[in-house]
């Protein structure tokens, strides 16, 4: 993964699997996006995202380790990111066995960053304290590192031991997602890296300065620098007349989500079309403008089937992406 990220523009694709009541139905959805995410393992694309969330009517994916397993077998060499499974919903146990496994189906290409969550109906459907998200966040860490060490521990009375041992030597890397001061001080002080849930480079500044005060050395970040969603066009205006209302509800549903103090990658004020266009987080441009926003950010995120995009135009912007953009990239 750091190899990768030293590379002039890391290219992940990201699914969170929603849709609308206009967009593609789940079937079509799924199917899609495995063929997507063979089809990046084949060309060499750096890493395919799963995100995580509950009980949404729209479907957004509620079971990524599952998907995981299923992008593992049906891929080689890309790098799986969990980003962000919501650590106060986990069970310690649980996760650990299922990361374990997770990591030998992939051949050690798994890294699993881990929020602190904030939809208040989450932890009400899954009896989780609210109030203790980061603690618990801290807590799954430490049974994570216990869990993967191979000896017997003591977890609520019983004295355990956890199989298989991942593949990983000490387990599947661990990151610490999240928007706020507070994440970027918790992932410093837990020695993980920091996964910015926002791009505000403050963020880095606060937990290269929280490692500096504890004398963690090594500690890293990724702070996202470009847009959440790029659809490459031959035509942008035609093609932003279908994708601008889907983009228009997703950012809507992100920003009703989205609790006191919480910021999104998505954030959007917009209740037009043409003030989300002007806004930039989504961005429907020509192959010589995809190449020339790689020349200005580190991060590329391909979310192709964002809100339930219809297939069809997905595939149009991925195989455009493939034949006039990518060899631009490696060529340079």
């Amino acid at each position: 993964v750091l190899a990768m990220m030293d590379r002039m523009t890391f290219i992940a694709l990201r699914y969170d699997m929603r849709t609308t009541p206009t967009g593609a139905d789940h079937e079509a959805l799924y199917q899609t996006a495995m063929d997507q995410i063979r089809w990046a393992d084949q060309l060499g694309l750096d890493a395919v995202v799963l995100s995580e969330h509950h009980v949404s009517e729209e479907g957004y994916l509620p079971s990524p380790l599952v998907m995981a397993g299923a992008v593992a077998g049906a891929t080689d060499r890309i790098t799986i990111m969990l980003a962000a499974l919501v650590a106060g919903l986990q069970h310690p146990i649980r996760l650990a066995e299922d990361l374990a496994v997770l990591d030998h189906l992939a051949s050690g290409r798994v890294l699993a960053v881990l929020g602190i969550g904030y939809r208040p109906i989450e932890f009400e459907v899954f009896g989780a304290d609210r109030s203790r998200r980061g603690p618990l966040l801290e807590e799954l860490v430490g049974v994570l590192r216990q869990a993967w060490a191979g000896e017997p521990f003591e977890f609520r009375g019983a004295t355990i031991v956890v199989r298989p041992l991942p593949l990983t030597p000490g387990g599947p890397m661990l990151a610490v997602g999240g928007s706020v001061a507070a994440s970027a001080k918790r992932a410093a002080r837990l020695g993980l890296p920091l996964f910015a849930g926002h791009n505000d480079p403050e963020l880095g500044e606060i937990y290269q300065a929280e490692c500096a005060r504890l004398g963690h050395e090594g500690g890293w970040t990724m702070i996202p620098s470009g847009p959440m969603f790029v659809h490459v066009s031959d035509d942008p205006e035609r093609d932003w007349a279908r994708i601008g209302p889907i983009a228009l509800d997703d950012a809507a549903v992100m920003a009703s989500w989205q609790t006191a103090g919480n910021r999104s990658l998505v954030d959007s004020a917009a209740t037009t079309l043409h003030d989300l266009r002007l806004e930039g987080t989504y961005r429907v441009v020509t192959p010589d403008e995809c190449v020339e926003l790689c020349r200005q950010v580190h991060t590329l995120t391909l979310h192709p089937l964002m809100g339930g995009l219809d297939p069809d135009l997905s595939w149009a912007s991925l195989e455009l992406f493939e034949s006039d953009v990518l060899p631009r990239l490696r060529a340079n």
